[in-house]
Protein backbone atom coordinates (compact mmCIF):
# COMPACT_ATOMS: atom_id res chain seq x y z
CA UNK A 1 0.00 0.00 0.00
CA UNK A 2 1.68 3.51 -1.11
CA UNK A 3 0.69 6.00 1.46
CA UNK A 4 1.45 10.02 1.05
CA UNK A 5 1.63 12.47 3.36
CA UNK A 6 0.91 16.26 2.67
CA UNK A 7 1.87 19.10 4.36
CA UNK A 8 2.16 23.06 3.40
CA UNK A 9 3.40 24.23 6.39
CA UNK A 10 5.01 21.68 8.92
CA UNK A 11 9.01 21.38 8.83
CA UNK A 12 10.57 18.15 8.17
CA UNK A 13 11.76 18.32 11.46
CA UNK A 14 7.46 18.41 13.32
CA UNK A 15 7.83 15.32 15.49
CA UNK A 16 4.73 14.36 15.05
CA UNK A 17 4.57 13.79 11.34
CA UNK A 18 8.32 12.88 10.64
CA UNK A 19 8.99 11.20 13.81
CA UNK A 20 6.10 9.11 14.86
CA UNK A 21 3.67 8.92 12.19
CA UNK A 22 5.98 8.25 9.20
CA UNK A 23 8.12 5.96 10.69
CA UNK A 24 5.12 4.21 12.17
CA UNK A 25 3.75 3.41 8.70
CA UNK A 26 7.10 2.60 7.22
CA UNK A 27 8.03 -0.08 9.97
CA UNK A 28 4.30 -1.95 9.03
CA UNK A 29 5.67 -2.65 5.54
CA UNK A 30 3.70 0.30 3.70
CA UNK A 31 5.10 2.70 1.14
CA UNK A 32 5.60 5.87 2.67
CA UNK A 33 6.22 9.30 1.53
CA UNK A 34 5.68 12.96 1.99
CA UNK A 35 5.78 16.34 0.36
CA UNK A 36 6.62 19.32 1.99
CA UNK A 37 6.84 23.03 1.21
CA UNK A 38 10.16 24.14 2.65
CA UNK A 39 13.18 24.41 -0.09
CA UNK A 40 15.23 22.12 1.54
CA UNK A 41 14.94 19.77 -1.32
CA UNK A 42 14.10 16.47 -1.95
CA UNK A 43 15.26 13.78 0.99
CA UNK A 44 15.54 10.18 1.40
CA UNK A 45 15.02 9.56 5.19
CA UNK A 46 15.20 5.33 6.89
CA UNK A 47 11.60 4.03 5.69
CA UNK A 48 10.30 7.08 3.30
CA UNK A 49 10.95 10.12 1.06
CA UNK A 50 10.27 13.73 1.14
CA UNK A 51 9.44 15.42 -1.63
CA UNK A 52 10.07 19.28 -2.09
CA UNK A 53 7.73 21.54 -4.36
CA UNK A 54 9.78 24.76 -2.83
CA UNK A 55 8.97 27.35 -0.07
CA UNK A 56 6.79 30.39 -0.20
CA UNK A 57 7.59 34.14 0.16
CA UNK A 58 4.48 34.83 1.86
CA UNK A 59 1.54 33.45 3.89
CA UNK A 60 -0.74 34.57 1.13
CA UNK A 61 1.43 32.61 -1.95
CA UNK A 62 1.48 29.67 0.45
CA UNK A 63 -1.88 29.21 0.38
CA UNK A 64 -2.53 29.94 -3.30
CA UNK A 65 0.51 28.89 -5.15
CA UNK A 66 1.90 26.41 -3.03
CA UNK A 67 -1.28 24.40 -1.96
CA UNK A 68 -1.44 24.15 -5.93
CA UNK A 69 2.18 22.27 -6.00
CA UNK A 70 1.44 20.36 -3.21
CA UNK A 71 -1.65 18.77 -4.97
CA UNK A 72 0.27 18.19 -8.59
CA UNK A 73 3.08 16.53 -6.82
CA UNK A 74 0.33 14.43 -4.79
CA UNK A 75 -1.00 13.41 -7.92
CA UNK A 76 2.03 12.62 -9.95
CA UNK A 77 2.68 10.22 -6.70
CA UNK A 78 -0.45 8.19 -7.31
CA UNK A 79 -0.92 7.21 -4.07
CA UNK A 80 -3.59 4.93 -2.55
CA UNK A 81 -4.16 7.03 0.74
CA UNK A 82 -3.62 10.20 1.50
CA UNK A 83 -3.23 11.70 4.83
CA UNK A 84 -2.89 15.57 4.50
CA UNK A 85 -2.11 17.91 7.82
CA UNK A 86 -2.98 21.97 7.35
CA UNK A 87 -6.46 23.33 6.95
CA UNK A 88 -4.95 25.05 3.71
CA UNK A 89 -5.17 21.74 2.67
CA UNK A 90 -8.96 20.62 3.01
CA UNK A 91 -9.49 21.71 -1.22
CA UNK A 92 -6.90 19.59 -1.87
CA UNK A 93 -8.13 16.77 -0.01
CA UNK A 94 -11.62 17.55 -1.73
CA UNK A 95 -9.80 16.86 -4.99
CA UNK A 96 -8.36 13.78 -4.64
CA UNK A 97 -12.05 13.15 -2.87
CA UNK A 98 -13.27 13.38 -5.85
CA UNK A 99 -10.57 11.79 -7.75
CA UNK A 100 -11.39 8.53 -5.82
CA UNK A 101 -8.70 8.29 -3.51
CA UNK A 102 -8.84 7.38 0.17
CA UNK A 103 -7.99 10.36 2.36
CA UNK A 104 -7.27 11.16 5.88
CA UNK A 105 -7.32 14.64 7.58
CA UNK A 106 -5.09 14.80 10.60
CA UNK A 107 -6.75 17.85 12.40
CA UNK A 108 -3.33 18.76 15.01
CA UNK A 109 -5.39 21.92 16.07
CA UNK A 110 -9.08 22.94 16.76
CA UNK A 111 -8.11 25.89 13.71
CA UNK A 112 -11.67 27.63 14.03
CA UNK A 113 -11.01 27.91 18.32
CA UNK A 114 -7.49 28.85 17.53
CA UNK A 115 -8.41 31.43 14.95
CA UNK A 116 -9.87 33.50 17.90
CA UNK A 117 -6.22 33.94 19.11
CA UNK A 118 -4.36 34.27 16.63
CA UNK A 119 -2.58 37.74 17.36
CA UNK A 120 -1.73 38.82 13.70
CA UNK A 121 -5.65 38.29 12.62
CA UNK A 122 -7.72 41.77 13.21
CA UNK A 123 -9.65 41.30 16.24
CA UNK A 124 -12.91 42.65 14.62
CA UNK A 125 -12.93 39.55 12.18
CA UNK A 126 -11.85 37.03 14.03
CA UNK A 127 -15.26 35.33 15.06
CA UNK A 128 -16.46 36.01 11.45
CA UNK A 129 -13.53 33.79 10.08
CA UNK A 130 -13.33 31.71 12.94
CA UNK A 131 -17.06 30.34 12.16
CA UNK A 132 -16.41 30.37 8.55
CA UNK A 133 -13.74 28.28 8.70
CA UNK A 134 -15.36 25.88 10.50
CA UNK A 135 -18.49 25.98 8.27
CA UNK A 136 -15.73 25.20 5.50
CA UNK A 137 -14.19 22.16 7.39
CA UNK A 138 -17.22 20.50 8.31
CA UNK A 139 -18.24 20.16 4.86
CA UNK A 140 -15.41 19.16 3.92
CA UNK A 141 -14.84 16.53 5.94
CA UNK A 142 -17.87 14.88 5.85
CA UNK A 143 -16.91 13.28 2.72
CA UNK A 144 -13.24 12.34 3.49
CA UNK A 145 -12.56 8.32 4.63
CA UNK A 146 -11.01 9.24 7.87
CA UNK A 147 -10.01 12.13 10.39
CA UNK A 148 -7.19 11.75 12.97
CA UNK A 149 -7.28 14.91 15.82
CA UNK A 150 -4.83 15.61 17.90
CA UNK A 151 -7.22 15.59 21.71
CA UNK A 152 -10.46 13.84 22.70
CA UNK A 153 -11.65 17.27 22.45
CA UNK A 154 -10.95 17.86 18.88
CA UNK A 155 -12.54 14.30 17.81
CA UNK A 156 -15.85 15.27 20.01
CA UNK A 157 -16.52 17.97 17.59
CA UNK A 158 -15.97 15.94 14.01
CA UNK A 159 -17.85 12.94 15.25
CA UNK A 160 -21.02 15.38 15.24
CA UNK A 161 -20.02 15.34 11.18
CA UNK A 162 -18.23 11.99 10.32
CA UNK A 163 -18.21 8.74 12.37
CA UNK A 164 -14.78 7.67 10.83
CA UNK A 165 -12.87 10.24 13.63
CA UNK A 166 -10.08 8.87 16.26
CA UNK A 167 -7.74 10.80 18.64
CA UNK A 168 -4.33 10.13 18.05
CA UNK A 169 -2.65 11.86 20.83
CA UNK A 170 0.89 13.29 20.52
CA UNK A 171 2.20 11.52 23.11
CA UNK A 172 5.76 10.95 23.81
CA UNK A 173 8.04 8.45 22.12
CA UNK A 174 9.07 5.85 24.82
CA UNK A 175 12.68 5.84 25.33
CA UNK A 176 13.21 2.26 27.04
CA UNK A 177 16.92 3.03 27.76
CA UNK A 178 15.68 6.09 29.43
CA UNK A 179 15.85 5.96 33.64
CA UNK A 180 14.81 8.15 36.22
CA UNK A 181 17.31 10.55 37.02
CA UNK A 182 19.66 11.03 39.56
CA UNK A 183 18.08 13.68 41.98
CA UNK A 184 21.60 14.08 43.53
CA UNK A 185 22.39 15.67 40.22
CA UNK A 186 19.76 18.00 40.20
CA UNK A 187 20.48 21.70 40.18
CA UNK A 188 18.48 24.54 41.28
CA UNK A 189 16.76 25.05 38.53
CA UNK A 190 13.40 24.72 36.67
CA UNK A 191 12.87 24.78 32.38
CA UNK A 192 10.50 25.54 29.95
CA UNK A 193 10.77 23.76 26.23
CA UNK A 194 8.66 24.94 23.58
CA UNK A 195 7.53 28.08 21.60
CA UNK A 196 7.68 31.18 23.61
CA UNK A 197 4.69 33.14 22.69
CA UNK A 198 2.60 35.76 25.24
CA UNK A 199 -0.11 33.17 25.22
CA UNK A 200 1.90 30.26 26.40
CA UNK A 201 2.32 32.46 29.54
CA UNK A 202 6.08 33.51 29.46
CA UNK A 203 5.74 36.43 30.62
CA UNK A 204 4.12 35.58 33.82
CA UNK A 205 6.99 32.56 33.87
CA UNK A 206 9.75 34.79 34.21
CA UNK A 207 7.97 37.70 36.61
CA UNK A 208 7.22 34.41 38.96
CA UNK A 209 11.00 33.99 39.01
CA UNK A 210 11.18 37.76 40.93
CA UNK A 211 9.23 36.20 43.73
CA UNK A 212 11.01 32.66 44.12
CA UNK A 213 13.75 31.48 46.45
CA UNK A 214 17.32 32.09 44.27
CA UNK A 215 15.54 29.15 41.34
CA UNK A 216 17.20 30.23 37.87
CA UNK A 217 15.10 28.88 34.70
CA UNK A 218 16.48 26.92 31.48
CA UNK A 219 14.32 28.74 28.38
CA UNK A 220 14.29 27.29 25.15
CA UNK A 221 12.61 27.59 22.04
CA UNK A 222 11.54 30.27 19.32
CA UNK A 223 9.94 33.90 19.99
CA UNK A 224 6.89 34.31 17.84
CA UNK A 225 6.48 36.83 16.71
CA UNK A 226 10.17 37.67 17.02
CA UNK A 227 9.75 41.14 18.62
CA UNK A 228 8.37 39.39 21.83
CA UNK A 229 11.58 38.83 22.84
CA UNK A 230 12.19 42.66 22.98
CA UNK A 231 8.77 42.85 25.53
CA UNK A 232 10.42 39.65 27.48
CA UNK A 233 14.04 40.60 28.81
CA UNK A 234 12.83 44.00 30.04
CA UNK A 235 10.45 41.74 32.34
CA UNK A 236 11.00 41.58 35.84
CA UNK A 237 12.96 38.24 36.57
CA UNK A 238 14.97 38.18 33.18
CA UNK A 239 18.29 37.99 35.37
CA UNK A 240 17.35 34.45 36.41
CA UNK A 241 16.99 33.29 33.09
CA UNK A 242 19.28 31.19 30.88
CA UNK A 243 18.01 32.01 27.09
CA UNK A 244 18.58 28.48 24.51
CA UNK A 245 17.03 29.64 21.72
CA UNK A 246 15.85 26.04 19.67
CA UNK A 247 17.29 23.29 21.38
CA UNK A 248 17.98 19.59 19.87
CA UNK A 249 16.59 16.74 21.38
CA UNK A 250 20.26 15.89 23.18
CA UNK A 251 20.12 19.76 24.28
CA UNK A 252 16.71 19.02 25.67
CA UNK A 253 17.28 15.51 27.66
CA UNK A 254 20.03 17.53 28.84
CA UNK A 255 18.11 20.67 30.15
CA UNK A 256 15.84 18.89 31.64
CA UNK A 257 18.01 16.14 33.33
CA UNK A 258 19.52 19.14 35.60
CA UNK A 259 16.15 20.97 36.12
CA UNK A 260 13.99 19.73 39.39
CA UNK A 261 10.77 20.98 37.73
CA UNK A 262 9.22 22.01 34.13
CA UNK A 263 7.03 24.27 33.32
CA UNK A 264 3.45 24.22 30.95
CA UNK A 265 1.51 27.11 32.14
CA UNK A 266 -0.40 28.38 29.45
CA UNK A 267 -2.87 31.13 29.42
CA UNK A 268 -7.03 29.95 29.48
CA UNK A 269 -7.57 30.24 26.19
CA UNK A 270 -10.18 28.40 24.36
CA UNK A 271 -7.47 26.61 22.29
CA UNK A 272 -5.74 25.04 24.86
CA UNK A 273 -8.25 24.49 27.72
CA UNK A 274 -8.99 20.92 26.19
CA UNK A 275 -5.28 20.48 24.83
CA UNK A 276 -2.58 17.97 26.00
CA UNK A 277 0.55 19.44 24.85
CA UNK A 278 3.16 17.19 24.38
CA UNK A 279 5.99 18.84 26.37
CA UNK A 280 3.87 18.19 29.38
CA UNK A 281 4.16 14.86 28.59
CA UNK A 282 7.85 14.56 27.92
CA UNK A 283 8.54 16.78 31.22
CA UNK A 284 7.01 13.19 32.67
CA UNK A 285 9.06 10.98 30.64
CA UNK A 286 12.56 12.62 31.94
CA UNK A 287 11.19 11.91 35.18
CA UNK A 288 10.47 15.80 36.67
CA UNK A 289 7.70 17.25 38.20
CA UNK A 290 5.05 19.64 36.07
CA UNK A 291 4.18 22.72 36.97
CA UNK A 292 1.10 23.40 34.39
CA UNK A 293 -2.38 25.65 34.09
CA UNK A 294 -4.97 24.53 36.39
CA UNK A 295 -7.21 23.49 33.44
CA UNK A 296 -9.64 20.67 34.76
CA UNK A 297 -8.50 18.30 32.11
CA UNK A 298 -4.88 19.11 32.80
CA UNK A 299 -5.63 18.58 36.75
CA UNK A 300 -7.42 15.20 36.12
CA UNK A 301 -4.26 14.16 35.21
CA UNK A 302 -1.74 15.88 36.74
CA UNK A 303 -3.24 16.12 40.62
CA UNK A 304 -4.66 12.96 40.50
CA UNK A 305 -1.87 11.07 39.94
CA UNK A 306 0.58 13.12 42.14
CA UNK A 307 3.15 14.74 39.53
CA UNK A 308 2.88 17.55 39.53
CA UNK A 309 1.24 21.25 40.73
CA UNK A 310 -1.82 22.85 38.96
CA UNK A 311 -1.52 26.97 39.28
CA UNK A 312 -3.61 30.04 37.91
CA UNK A 313 -1.67 30.68 35.13
CA UNK A 314 -2.19 34.22 35.15
CA UNK A 315 -1.15 34.66 39.00
CA UNK A 316 2.77 34.72 39.29
CA UNK A 317 2.59 34.57 43.40
CA UNK A 318 0.68 31.45 42.69
CA UNK A 319 3.62 29.72 40.00
CA UNK A 320 6.39 31.57 42.49
CA UNK A 321 4.82 29.27 45.35
CA UNK A 322 4.31 26.40 43.31
CA UNK A 323 8.20 26.56 42.34
CA UNK A 324 9.93 27.24 46.06
CA UNK A 325 7.55 24.12 47.28
CA UNK A 326 9.30 21.79 44.57
CA UNK A 327 12.58 23.01 44.49
CA UNK A 328 12.92 23.47 48.43
CA UNK A 329 11.41 19.78 48.93
CA UNK A 330 13.33 17.79 46.40
CA UNK A 331 12.30 14.65 48.08
CA UNK A 332 8.38 15.56 47.46
CA UNK A 333 9.60 16.65 43.71
CA UNK A 334 11.12 13.05 43.29
CA UNK A 335 8.34 11.15 43.98
CA UNK A 336 6.10 13.13 41.79
CA UNK A 337 8.92 12.84 38.87
CA UNK A 338 8.42 8.87 39.44
CA UNK A 339 4.98 9.12 39.40
CA UNK A 340 4.99 11.08 36.00
CA UNK A 341 7.66 8.70 35.15
CA UNK A 342 5.31 5.82 35.75
CA UNK A 343 2.82 6.95 34.15
CA UNK A 344 4.34 8.18 30.73
CA UNK A 345 5.33 4.50 30.96
CA UNK A 346 2.13 2.84 31.01
CA UNK A 347 -0.52 4.92 29.27
CA UNK A 348 0.82 8.54 27.93
CA UNK A 349 3.20 7.26 25.37
CA UNK A 350 3.48 6.88 21.37
CA UNK A 351 3.52 2.79 21.56
CA UNK A 352 -0.39 3.14 22.26
CA UNK A 353 -0.92 5.34 20.16
CA UNK A 354 0.96 3.73 16.90
CA UNK A 355 -1.07 0.67 17.41
CA UNK A 356 -4.22 2.68 16.59
CA UNK A 357 -2.70 4.60 13.90
CA UNK A 358 -1.92 1.46 11.95
CA UNK A 359 -5.42 0.32 13.04
CA UNK A 360 -6.99 3.10 10.87
CA UNK A 361 -4.81 2.19 7.94
CA UNK A 362 -5.63 -1.60 8.41
CA UNK A 363 -9.04 -0.50 8.18
CA UNK A 364 -9.20 1.57 5.02
CA UNK A 365 -6.77 -0.96 3.29
CA UNK A 366 -9.67 -2.99 3.13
Amino acid sequence: MKVCHLTSVHHRNDTRIFHKELPALAEAGMDVCVVVADGKGDEQRPGYLIYDVGSSSSRLQRISLTTKKVFRKAMELDADIYHFHDPELLLIGKKLKKKGKKVIYDAHEDVPRQILSKYWINKHIRKLLSATTERYENSVCKKLDFIITATPFIRERFLKINPNVLDINNFPVLDFEKKLPDWSNKENKICYIGSLTKVRGISELIQSLSLANNVTMELAGVYMPESYRDEIIKTKGWDMVTEYGFVNRKTANEIMGRSMAGLVVLHPIINYIDSLPVKMFEYMGAGIPVIASNFPLWKEIIEKNNCGICVDPLNTEEIAYAINRLTENPEKAMKMGQNGFRLVQEKYNWEIENKKLLKIYQTLEK
